[in-house]
């Protein structure tokens, strides 16, 4: 799908009055509301964004390469005015007095963000209409600060698919059982703790931590089942299959999930902290 909306789609034709709607379209959706779809979003911002941009990523290179001069310079601008957007949330969350935790969510969209933007750009024919654009659209919307504090605090571990929770039916009931985004996911987990099949998404979660090296939200998660009450929690470790049993009863995933969730959140806000001291002046 990915590959359609960034690059294909744009190919089927080389007529601009086909295109132009097309254009138009991808703009519209910038609009369109993700309630009920994600709970991603954390400031205004959400990955939704980048896939977005991504689309209209493969149009402006569509345009420039067809000599489409004014459809081109509307795909510009709205990239551009996306990427200075969300460094100013940034920049915003940034100056905040204990948004830490805010911030590594901003920091983590806006680095999923600059992926598809560089995905986007991929699919452009090198030619010399297009390489100066694309070169300058890699360097204004590198998020290099958000990036660095993505990667040296270790929520980059975060970034995976999800699938050990896709198959989870359970977890369908509702929009309020979407996952938010990692790794804080206590109040997700004590949410899916009162669920009648809790301990599908319970086997599911021990799964994934066995699978998922360094990340740290499933763990999260599992923590915030157990904090609901340790009899329903026990409970559910019954229904799971025996080898997921004694994982979860020793081993690395109950030493992760019986740390505190203060103490969790603290360790995050001191590793947000001293990545933003080391470009403290800088944009």
């Amino acid at each position: 799908m990915d590959a359609k909306i960034r690059g294909v789609l744009w190919r089927d034709t080389k007529d601009p009055e086909v295109l132009r709607p097309m254009l138009k379209l991808a703009f519209q959706a910038q609009k369109w509301t993700e309630e009920g779809v994600s709970l991603k979003g954390v400031r205004g911002v959400s990955g939704h964004n980048g896939e977005h941009w991504s689309v209209i990523a493969g149009a402006l290179g569509r345009f420039l390469e067809l000599g489409d001069t004014e459809a081109a310079e509307q795909a510009q601008a709205a990239i551009e005015a996306e990427i200075e957007r969300e460094e100013r949330v940034f920049d915003q969350v940034a100056a905040e007095k204990d948004a830490e935790l805010d911030l590594l969510r901003v920091a983590m969209t806006l680095a999923h963000n600059r992926g598809d933007l560089t995905q986007g750009l991929g699919f452009w024919k090198k030619i010399p209409a297009t390489q100066p654009v694309m070169e300058y659209l890699q360097n204004h919307g590198k998020f290099e600060r958000a990036v660095k504090m993505y990667q040296e605090t270790g929520i980059s571990a975060e970034g995976h698919r999800h699938y050990p929770l896709r198959s989870v039916k359970p977890l369908r009931q509702s929009a309020a059982l979407l996952l938010p985004l990692c790794p804080f996911l206590d109040d997700w987990g004590a949410l899916v703790a009162k669920l009648d099949d809790s301990h599908e998404v319970l086997a599911a979660l021990i799964s994934g931590c066995q699978k998922l090296d360094n990340q740290n939200g499933y763990y999260r998660a599992i923590a915030g089942m157990m904090s609901v009450s340790q009899g329903a929690f026990d409970r559910a470790i019954a229904k799971i299959p025996n080898a997921l049993q004694r994982a979860a009863r020793g081993g690395e995933i109950r030493k992760l999930a019986d740390v505190p969730r203060a103490s969790f959140e603290a360790m995050m806000k001191k590793r947000a902290r001293t990545v933003l001291a080391t470009f403290k002046g800088k944009r």
